[in-house]
Parts: structure tokens; sequence; C-alpha cells
């Protein structure tokens, strides 16, 4: 067998150089306190709406790095109804995706309330309401028990599997949750919350204490660890979707933990960028909400049918460069479930009115929004 780090003696006491991680984490801090101020210039419905929108984009890339689509329409059913937020025209709950925006909302709203065997196994309950995980039934709500063999990380096709990493035997389990535990409660006085999130994600991961569902649950416990430590019991930015870009890197880096010695300086400074990361993209998230706000503002009095306001906030959260190829008349077909003819129309009125302009022309004809 590969050696891991768990087969080093006292191998939970891990260690960080201090003089490399402090530098980027007073940097990322002075960041967040700048995003944290534009914030408070935003009315509580756009607040509302930008916490909303950040928590169902950590639900779908937090379920899609463990290779696990959700459509997003069906995440925000499921936040919209939590956040008294319109329904309309949404279908209805996942249970999956219900259980995973529960895991989460825990996580930060109730960061301060105490983490043990029985919340975490209830976490699990959540993430596998139906007790199974692709085709396969597994254990739900209780730890590992190896009954199949020792837990192994596997990757690649079968006769050509690769194995990245072998878990603590089950056996062990017991004691070591019991010490990540009393870590989690020591740890908040006595680390910073931005190292110990990250530390909490490797130390869970590590551990991989369920049959599935060890990923989601470690970006949950980051989560919570941010939460508890910033103050902010909502995301407004999401650390998965940041996660869910360098995946690949993700990987490599815990795999590269896994093997290690217990020295965790590659992987929080590798975890600290990545969160200054998620705060960039939130930073750029929150102009499109002040150029929003600044377009409604300025088209107040504009008449408009609610199918037309729809599309126009599709384009305007998309932001310049986000929604791919632009507006054309079969997307509005798809969008609002209308004739082409009826689309075709609304769109014009909308270049009549000038909230949008023309691009291409033929097939390739495209509207998107002209001023703001």
């Amino acid at each position: 067998m590969s050696r891991y780090v768990w087969n080093s003696s006292n191998w939970t006491n891990f260690t960080w150089d201090q003089s490399t991680i402090w530098p980027k984490v007073a940097d990322v801090k002075f960041k967040q306190g700048q995003l944290l101020t534009k914030l408070t210039a935003l009315g509580e419905s756009d607040r509302t709406e930008i916490l909303a929108s950040t928590l169902a984009l950590e639900t779908q890339q937090t379920a899609k790095i463990e290779g696990e689509t959700f459509a997003i329409e069906q995440i925000r059913s499921s936040i919209n109804r939590r956040f008294g937020l319109s329904e309309a025209g949404l279908p209805v709950q996942n249970r999956s995706i219900e259980g995973l925006v529960e895991v989460l909302l825990d996580a930060t709203l109730k960061a301060n309330e105490k983490l043990d065997k029985k919340r975490i196994c209830s976490w699990h309950g959540a993430l596998f309401p139906t007790g199974i995980s692709g085709l396969r039934k597994i254990q739900v709500g209780k730890f590992r028990d190896d009954r199949g063999g020792m837990m192994e990380i596997v990757s690649g096709a079968i006769g050509h599997e690769k194995i990245h990493y072998i878990a603590p035997p089950a056996t062990q389990l017991g004691s070591l949750m019991n010490e990540f535990f009393i870590w989690w409660e020591k740890s908040k006085s006595e680390s910073d919350y931005i190292i110990r999130a990250g530390l909490a994600h490797a130390y869970f991961v590590l551990l991989h204490p369920f049959e599935d569902g060890n990923g989601r649950i470690a970006r949950a416990l980051a989560d919570m660890a941010l939460a508890e430590g910033d103050g902010m019991t909502y995301r407004y930015y999401s650390m998965s979707a940041q996660l869910m870009q360098r995946r690949k890197e993700y990987y490599q880096k815990l795999e590269e933990v896994s093997r290690g010695t217990g020295d965790l300086t590659e992987w929080l400074s590798w975890f600290v960028s990545q969160f200054e990361e998620a705060i960039g993209d939130a930073n750029r998230r929150l102009a499109n909400v002040f150029m929003k706000a600044a377009f409604w503002h300025q088209h107040q009095d504009l008449e408009l049918n609610s199918r037309q306001r729809k599309v126009i906030n599709i384009l305007l959260e998309a932001g310049p460069e986000g929604f791919i190829g632009g507006m054309s008349t079969r997307k509005y077909v798809s969008t609002n479930k209308v004739s082409r003819a009826t689309a075709f129309r609304e769109l014009n009125e909308l270049v009549e009115k000038q909230i949008f302009q023309t691009v291409g022309i033929g097939r390739g004809l495209r509207y998107e929004i002209k001023s703001v």
C-alpha cells in the first residue's frame, strides 16, 4: 500500500509556514472588506437577490464538482421559496437539491452552533434522501464501515483505474472524528478564520468518513468557518464556483496533501488564492447588480410587459460578456414559451424603445442591451 499522510504518527497535527500564508490572508481580507463596503450600499431587495443567486451558484457548483448536474432553475425554486422570492415559472423542487440547499444554509445560518456527529450525519442524510448515490445504495447518515474494503478514491475506466487516495480504516473513525470535532471548537480561537476554512476542508477530506458526499460536506464546513469568522451568515461569494473552475488543480492539490507529511503550506496558499478569486468574481457580479439598478432607474417609466422585463434582466445579470451569442428570436421563444411571431414583435418593440440594438443579419441576428 502507498504511504499516505495518515500513516504518520500524530498525523492530524498539521503545520504551515506562517510567513508564507499571512501576507496572502491580509491581502484577501482587505479585498473582502472592500466587497462588504459595496454591499452596504445595496438596498434590501438587491442584497436578497444577490445572496439568493450566490447560494444557487454555490449549490450548483459544489454538486458539479462531484459530477452531479442540477438545473439552476430547480435550485432557484428551492432558494426563492426560502427567501420569500417569486417562484413563478420555476419548476417544482427536487429532493436532492432541497437537501443540499438545506445543508449549505444550516452550515452558514447556524455557523455558531455546535458541530458534532449528530449534526454532520444529518447533513449526510439530507444529501442522499433516497439512500442512493448514482446507481449504488449507500449507508446514509452514518460513518462508513468499510464493509466492501477500505475506502479508495479512484478514477479511470475499469481495468485502468488509478488510486488517488486510500482513507484511514473505518475502525479508526470513531476516535478520529471525535478529535476532529474537538479541533473544530479549539481552532475558533487558535486560527484565523480563512486559514481555518482551508484546514477544515483538507482535514475532513482526508478523514473521508462517509461512503459518498465527503467533498460537498468539506466545502460546507469551509463555508461554515468563513461565516463564523466574518460574521456574514449569507455568502456573497462562491468558493465552490471558483473550485469548479480549477477542478483538476483542486483534486491535484488534495492528492498532494494526502501523500504529504502534514505540512499544509502549499494547500493553504492555494486555498487563500482561490478565496481571493472568489471575492473578485463576487465584485464583478456586484458590478452587474449596480448596473441593473442604474438601468431600471433610467427606464423606470418605460411600459414593458413581464416577458420583456424578464429577458432584459437575463441580459443585465449576465453582463456584457456573460450571455453567449446574445438574445435571439429562438432564445426569446424558449425563455418565454411564446410564438416566434410574438417573440419577433416584442424584441423589435425593445429596439424601437432604444433598449436593444441589433447585431448581425439573417440567421445571425442578435439583440443586445443598447445602453445602461
